[in-house]
């Protein structure tokens, strides 16, 4: 197992722009940090699903039946293009400080799980990438084990940098509050997210 190399290829990975970096930089800039970082504890739970899902072997079946792999995507891919919807219209939000975000925590943590557990980039590393990285020579028995272990590494890691970009959007979003300008950063970055959706789409087709 080579630790090294794993962690350059998760960090490339997760400072390449994909759609859980738009999302929580959309939220983060509409609805303030606090919302992007609940929003991310429903991402690293996805996340954490899918380390969990690949370390038990189910990632072979998704390997083996092209078609549920197929409707993993389209919903994921579906999902985002949703979430740019939303986002482009603004669901009426107020600002971060005028919003009381109490009555919404289940719900941006439940978004935030699902663009993540039904994302495409994610199932992609933990059925392609992450095995590549398990030593056999030690043993079937011990692959779970391995798995996991890479599995939380990259929950830590990619946690951590989905952190940062909340708390940077939520700073740019502070100085842009307010009506046209923050209207127009927040829909610049849904169109964004829609092209992700779309290229997305594109590049993990089989």
């Amino acid at each position: 197992m080579d630790i090294g190399a794993y962690l350059v290829t998760v960090l490339l990975l997760e400072l390449t722009p994909g759609p859980n970096m738009a999302y929580l930089a959309t939220l983060a800039l509409s609805r303030g940090q606090v919302a992007g970082l609940i929003a991310t504890s429903g991402v690293a739970l996805g996340l954490a699903l899918h380390a969990i899902v690949a370390a038990f072997g189910a990632g072979l079946v998704v390997q083996q039946y092209p078609v549920l792999y197929d409707l993993l995507r389209w919903i994921g891919v579906g999902y985002l293009l949703y979430l740019s919807w939303r986002g482009w219209r603004g669901e009426t939000e107020l600002s971060s400080e005028q919003a009381d975000l109490t009555p919404l925590v289940a719900r941006l943590f439940l978004r935030g799980f699902l663009s993540n557990v039904f994302n495409p980039k994610s199932v992609l590393f933990f059925v392609s990438v992450l095995p590549a990285f398990v030593a056999p020579e030690a043993g079937l028995a011990s692959i779970p084990t391995q798995m996991a272990f890479l599995g939380i590494l990259y929950v830590a890691i990619a946690t951590t940098i989905h952190s940062a970009i909340v708390l940077l959007a939520g700073w740019v979003g502070a100085w842009v509050v307010g009506g046209s300008s923050q209207q127009t950063v927040r829909r610049i970055l849904s169109v964004v997210l829609a092209f992700v959706a779309v290229w997305l789409a594109w590049a993990t087709a089989r």
